[in-house]
């Protein structure tokens, strides 16, 4: 395994899940007060097949004004991902960072799209840092780890299973 290359590739990238929910309409189209949107990210990896992994990207848009909720939208933009003679200790962070970073853009762009086929101003996302995001959970997981020493076992930093928040 030391004497070949590490591969890396994009086999191919899809939108596993879409959905727009605009519980309000149309009185919320006459509203001239901007609702407060929040975004949740999540991100989740699966082997799939021997060197095969599926990375999912979901972002969950929703925009309300009190208790009016303008629009929900949520979009899974997923990828297999070829990933060879690569280190067991590279791997969650490849699924955990290297993928999401590709995923994101798409994502973005689904995300703007069904805001504006909506009849809503485009959805623009900042640039998301999935390195810290990545941290964050590991650390999470760490201190899991050591609250509950039975547990420490289960735990892999390496895990492509994974679920990052």
């Amino acid at each position: 395994m030391s004497d070949q290359q590490p591969i890396f590739s994009i086999e191919k990238l899809y939108v596993k899940d879409i959905s727009l929910e605009v519980p309000g309409a149309p009185a919320v189209y006459l509203e001239r007060e901007a609702p407060e949107v929040e975004i949740q990210l999540q991100t989740a990896a699966a082997k799939i097949d021997e060197g095969m992994y599926e990375s999912t990207l979901t972002v969950t848009i929703t925009a309300k004004r009190g208790e009016t909720t303008y629009f929900l939208i949520e979009a899974a933009q997923a990828g297999i991902f070829q990933l060879r003679n690569v280190p067991e200790t590279d791997i969650g962070p490849i699924l955990g960072v290297a993928c999401p970073n590709i995923l994101f853009p798409y994502a973005r762009e689904v995300i703007s799209d069904i805001a504006t086929r909506a009849g809503f101003p485009p959805v623009l996302l900042a640039p998301v840092n999935f390195e810290a995001l990545f941290q964050q959970r590991m650390m999470e997981q760490q201190a899991a780890a050591e609250a509950q020493p039975d547990a420490a076992a289960q735990v892999s930093v390496a895990s492509p299973e994974t679920t990052l928040q």
